[in-house]
């Protein structure tokens, strides 16, 4: 068993991630906004905390004696996506340095994740592009990253598509690149989240994962 810290639990892709960290036995610890509308993620092997994903000093002191972080942020405020997640990989990137946690599993956006030819699926023909500045803003978290050093063991994760939101896990997933049709459900997404914080197999590199059957 090991201890993981799930920056973002409250959003669906940090649910299903801690369920299916608990299901495997680790200790995880929560870290969420507002624990008001997180009641249902306490309970044995979660350890609830509030934190500020901006806050590097913070994130340093709870992150402290983990094996991995598993990183799926989003923000729900005004502030400009691309100064949000500036600041948020900023942070983790200092936060784990200071605590000495090398793992960091970022769910990351299939837009930019290559296509089968190497295209940015964001950049193919009929891609919507109304939210190229969040994409973009995406991009530049993955930058900080890329600029940290060999002391982060980072890897970004997306689905290769999008999320199957109804549909009923496969038990199971496959690497795959970019592919605007490709769908994958949260419980199948976590089981890659999670296969990557326990035993790395890729790093400093963004992929994309597919459902498929176990």
């Amino acid at each position: 068993m090991g201890k993981v810290m799930i920056v973002g639990a409250g959003g669906r892709a940090g649910r299903a991630a801690t369920t299916e960290a608990v299901r495997r036995g680790h200790a995880v610890t929560a870290v969420v906004r507002d624990p008001s509308r997180c009641d249902d993620l306490a309970g044995p092997g979660v350890t609830l905390v509030v934190g500020d994903v901006t806050d590097a000093a913070a994130l340093a002191t709870v992150a402290a004696g983990h094996d991995a972080v598993i990183a799926a942020v989003y923000d729900s405020s005004s502030t400009a996506p691309r100064e949000f997640f500036l600041d948020t990989a900023r942070a983790l990137t200092a936060g784990l340095g200071s605590a000495g946690v090398t793992r960091l599993v970022w769910v990351g956006l299939a837009s930019l994740l290559p296509t089968s030819d190497g295209t940015a699926l964001m950049d193919t023909d009929g891609y919507p592009n109304e939210h190229r500045g969040f994409y973009l803003a995406h991009a530049a978290a993955t930058d900080v990253f890329a600029s940290a050093g060999s002391d982060l063991d980072w890897v970004a994760v997306s689905p290769a598509g999008d999320f199957d939101h109804g549909g009923t896990s496969a038990g199971g997933y496959a690497v795959a690149p970019a592919d605007a049709d490709s769908r994958i459900t949260y419980a199948d997404f976590a089981l890659a989240l999670l296969d990557e914080a326990e035993t790395p197999r890729t790093s400093r590199t963004h992929v994309g994962v597919e459902r498929t059957a176990s």
